[in-house]
């Protein structure tokens, strides 16, 4: 099949350098160079090394804090978005290096509680005047200026990850209007250019197909899980498998195997990125089931009200410790009575800022917020209370009121 072969992202194409390009220099391996392993797959090894992909398996991907081992967590959906991204770049000749970092890197910008927890620091950034939050730029945000990994000398370093694998992370979000995805030409800033969902394409094929097969893998997993919930019924599938020709016994391995399948024999270079007529409806059709009986679900609306209670307590009390220089003073105050949540809070913003609890000897990443400025300091709360697990937020929030 492999009809895309000869726009795979290597060597031999126009955008190489550009998207083999790194903020800066990966620091030199202590045995000599590392030529085993080619820059993209080096960028997934520093992924699934960082902090914020361990975390990806405490959040939510629907349905919050499951005690059912078997509901999808935000790193089970990651994992199903790299295993289709590979099966479809393979079979169209890409470069599956590639779509395997970005794949797990996508969704390093989610909020604790899913989209909801999105939506709800959303509206926080919006009453305190920042740019919009959405976790594509937050994961960008999260690549390149918060997680750090140590190198041979004990210090700590961004991740420095390349221009290809940045874009398709920032690039993954949003819909596509029309059918027939295709990678935009622009060598764009993408911290500076890139303001909301979707406004451009992604910059190679291999990122046109993760923000696919990310639409593909949740489709069939969330009604899985919502049966488990008992949100569906077995009577709501039948009533699916009665709509549809190409697809019997809906269940998540089929609908993917049938879009994937679709996808590919559909696809060239010349049309994009592109399904059938049948299979593009019958995708449309199971995300709007999906929206009208699963999202939109009145159990989930307890879980919303919940969230925000949380969210917006810790951002509060955070906040109301902001006063310019004094700020990191009035933190050390709070800490009779939040011990637990200064203490952290304080830790991880020395990572980040020049307060006097960074020792830059351990130290060769970038000062990211001066929290001497309200609006800085601010972005620092809403980054620190992003990256926050389910099971951390309500920790935190559960150790405010047992001084009560």
């Amino acid at each position: 099949m492999k009809k895309f072969e000869k726009f795979r992202m290597d060597e031999n194409n126009s955008k190489w350098k550009n998207s083999i390009s790194r903020e800066k220099p990966l620091y030199a391996p202590k045995f000599g160079t590392d030529t085993m392993r080619s820059e993209f797959d080096r960028d997934y090894t520093r992924i699934i090394n960082c902090n914020a992909y361990k975390r990806l398996k405490g959040k939510t991907q629907v349905f919050f804090a499951p005690d059912n081992d078997h509901i999808c967590t935000r790193l089970e959906h990651v994992n199903l978005v790299e295993s289709i991204s590979y099966t479809i770049a393979n079979a169209l000749g890409l470069n599956v290096e590639l779509t395997k970092a970005i794949s797990v890197g996508h969704d390093i910008g989610h909020t604790p509680f899913g989209h909801q927890g999105e939506k709800i620091l959303n509206d926080i950034v919006v009453r305190e005047g920042l740019e919009k939050f959405w976790h594509g730029k937050n994961g960008l945000n999260f690549i390149d200026n918060f997680e750090l990994l140590k190198d041979y000398e004990g210090k700590k370093r961004n991740l420095s990850l390349t221009y290809a694998v940045r874009d398709g992370i920032i690039g993954h979000c949003g819909g596509f209007d029309s059918n027939g995805l295709k990678p935009r030409e622009e060598f764009i800033d993408l911290e500076k250019e890139f303001t909301l969902p979707a406004e451009y394409m992604p910059y190679t094929w291999e990122a046109c197909v993760v923000k696919l097969a990310d639409n593909i893998s949740y489709i069939g997993r969330d009604i899985d899980d919502a049966l488990t919930q008992g949100i569906l019924k077995e009577k709501d599938i039948e009533k699916l498998d009665e709509l549809f020709d190409e697809i019997k016994n809906i269940n998540t391995t089929n609908i993917i195997n049938y879009l994937v399948v679709d996808l590919c024999n559909n696809s060239n270079p010349k049309e994009g990125l592109k399904f059938s007529k049948n299979a593009l409806n019958t995708m449309n059709q199971l995300i709007e089931f999906n929206n009208r009986n699963i999202y939109k679900h009145e159990i989930l609306k307890p879980m919303v009200r919940y969230c925000t209670l949380f969210m917006n307590e810790l951002f509060t009390i955070l906040k109301n410790a902001y006063d310019g220089e004094k700020t990191i003073r009035n933190l050390k105050k709070m800490k009779k009575f939040y011990p637990e949540l200064i203490d952290e809070f304080i830790g991880w913003l020395s990572n980040f800022t020049n307060i006097s609890e960074r020792d830059n000897e351990k130290y060769t990443n970038k000062i990211v917020f001066d929290i001497t400025k309200e609006k800085e300091y601010s972005k620092a709360i809403i980054t620190y209370l992003s990256g926050m697990t389910d099971k951390y937020i309500v920790k935190m929030y559960n150790s405010l009121i047992s001084i009560l």
